[in-house]
């Protein structure tokens, strides 16, 4: 990350105070994903958006909460996730990733953890990794953010668990023999 990059990752790490305090204040319970879940292991910074975890039956709610604290919104075409932008800053509230629908299971693996002087539910690396490769395809095969946590928090992630995961996703094949020919993991 570049100096130019500095404030773009503080106004990221704001609007995830900002939303994640809304999110609290009106109860509902939410798990900090993606690039910042990383990121507070040690990870990268990211460059991105916000990722929040929610159930199912929560987004909705979420998102009106957000609306109601000055949040402009948008409902993508996708059907996953909904979206909320705090300034220009994009807060996604992930419903239904590619791995399936957010419930209890991921919520009983999140880790509670400070980030940026906020305690929070953290989803766990594996959770986050199998949303990533998951979301690898033939219009967005981007290995990048993927090989980068991969070298950075190689020592935290069960890899058993993430290829046991993915194993139906020739993206994934492909992730794990990079990995083993970068000398990422053994192979």
């Amino acid at each position: 990350m570049t100096i130019d990059q500095e404030p773009e990752f503080e106004r990221l790490l704001d609007a995830m105070k900002s939303a994640g305090g809304v999110l609290q204040q009106a109860g509902i319970p939410f798990v900090l994903g993606g690039g910042l879940a990383c990121w507070a292991r040690g990870g990268p910074k990211t460059e991105h958006d916000v990722d929040f975890l929610v159930k199912p039956e929560d987004a909705e709610r979420a998102q009106q909460a957000l609306v109601q604290a000055g949040m402009r919104t948008e409902n993508p075409p996708e059907g996953w996730l909904l979206k909320a932008y705090d300034d220009r800053v994009l807060v996604d509230l992930i419903f239904d990733p590619q791995d399936g629908p957010i419930d209890d299971a991921l919520f009983d693996r999140a880790e509670e953890l400070e980030v940026h002087a906020m305690r929070l539910k953290v989803a766990p690396l594996e959770d986050v990794l199998v949303q990533k490769l998951l979301a690898l395809s033939e219009q967005n095969p981007d290995y990048t953010s993927v090989l980068e946590l991969g070298r950075s928090l190689r020592e935290q992630v069960d890899w058993d668990e993430v290829r046991e995961r993915t194993k139906h996703s020739p993206f994934a094949k492909g992730y794990f023999t990079l990995l083993e020919e970068l000398e990422i993991l053994p192979g």
